[in-house]
């Protein structure tokens, strides 16, 4: 009697696990807070920022780093992605898809490099494309770098040299070698966002962005 007494508390105890397992597990959707909305003020979101607030949605992601253990983020998105982004990161984290860390591009006081190099997943800042006038898909909310350590930028320069960003992404620019997170096309990652109709930049003909996934709205 003491021996089933055991066993069934062993297992009520093991239900609990992963009950509360299961409630850490947080996919929401968001409105911008007023209290989100003031960390944003002067670096994702900058004087001039012509892009409406109400566009975007703030996303809570749980996901699994590089330790193997879980973790949860946010991540400011165009609300015309906000189900997909769900769907896609549901599914990297049902399938333990290791990610370094996903905070806002805010906590860097949106500095891209720096949140390159920390290895931030990363989605809205306000800026427009290096060395242009146009905005990047990231100033509306419509772009994700995911891994940018190890899936730098990297375009060619007219003298044969490479420029990549971020600088310390430098050894994983040629994407011959073998590396653990190296984004290819036969990676999850791909797969999923492709599937939900997003463009991966490592496709791009003269600009190789490793990182980026991107959709028309």
């Amino acid at each position: 009697m003491r021996k089933k007494s055991l066993l069934l508390a062993l297992v009520l105890g093991l239900s609990l696990i992963t009950c509360n397992a299961q409630r850490s597990d947080i996919f929401r959707i968001d409105t911008l807070s007023n209290a989100v909305f003031a960390r944003m003020q002067g670096k994702s979101w900058p004087k001039g920022c012509t892009i409406n607030r109400h566009d975007l949605r703030l996303l809570t992601l749980t996901y699994c780093d590089f330790n193997g253990d879980t973790q949860q983020g946010e991540l400011i998105c165009n609300k015309a992605i906000a189900e997909d982004l769900i769907s896609i990161f549901q599914e990297l984290y049902r399938r333990q898809y290791p990610i370094g860390r996903i905070q806002l591009i805010d906590d860097y006081d949106a500095n891209d490099e720096r949140s390159m190099q920390a290895n931030n997943t990363s989605c809205f800042c306000y800026r427009v494309i290096n060395g242009s006038k146009k905005l990047s898909a990231h100033a509306r909310g419509m772009a994700v770098d995911l891994n940018p350590l190890y899936n730098p930028c990297v375009r060619q320069r007219k003298d044969g040299t490479l420029r990549v960003q971020p600088t310390t992404g430098r050894p994983y620019a040629n994407r011959k070698r073998s590396f653990r997170h190296k984004i290819t096309s036969s990676d999850l990652a791909y797969r999923l966002f492709t599937q939900h109709g997003f463009r991966w930049g490592g496709n791009w003909r003269t600009l190789k962005d490793y990182q980026h996934f991107e959709k028309n709205p």
